[in-house]
């Protein structure tokens, strides 16, 4: 490995899984990366360890945060590809401010990923988000407000919502955090 941190298992399937979802060729990726299709389909195979400067350069291409690529514990080889243990979850996300997330699904291989989303006190996105996914979403505890299509919605603990690749934004304008499930569909992270 070319650092401390501990790259997932299924680097390379996460790379692929996320390429596709993007719409991205293996000669889209090579070209924006100036780099061989050669090269980018054995990263996505696990036949080659790209150098941390090369994951940076994937995930501003992929559009997600480097820490997206690596995880902070291994599973257990009897547990590796089923179960995520709390304290193992990889954070991902958009990296807006006040806003958490952790991938709860092994990896992003599945037709869909499993997202634990921690809302901060007094936090919002300003600009609606619009992508081409199907969400489910479940609020755990706290207080949440989103303005899907236009329309805006207070949800409660045991609230669950739906985003249909509608515009959507997120306000929590309240005192205590949010935190909710959510199932993304393909996966964007």
């Amino acid at each position: 490995m070319h650092s401390d941190l501990t790259t997932a298992h299924s680097l390379g399937a996460d790379l692929r899984a996320l390429r596709k979802a993007r719409g991205l060729t293996l000669q889209d990726m090579a070209d924006a990366l100036g780099r061989s299709v050669g090269w980018v389909s054995q990263v996505e195979r696990d036949l080659s360890d790209p150098s941390i400067t090369d994951l940076r350069h994937i995930a501003a291409q992929l559009d997600i945060a480097v820490s997206t690529l690596f995880r902070r514990g291994t599973a257990p080889a009897d547990e590796e590809g089923y179960v995520v243990r709390s304290g193992a979850r990889r954070p991902i996300g958009s990296r807006t401010a006040g806003l958490v997330e952790e991938l709860l699904s092994p990896d992003l291989t599945d037709d869909f990923e499993m997202v634990h989303s921690t809302f901060q006190p007094h936090s919002r996105i300003d600009t609606p988000v619009s992508r081409p996914t199907q969400e489910v979403g479940y609020l755990i505890s706290g207080k949440l407000d989103l303005e899907i299509s236009g329309q805006l919605f207070t949800i409660h603990p045991g609230d669950s919502f739906r985003v249909r690749g509608e515009p959507f934004r997120w306000i929590n304008p309240y005192d205590v955090p949010a935190v909710a499930i959510w199932v993304i569909a393909p996966p964007v992270y």
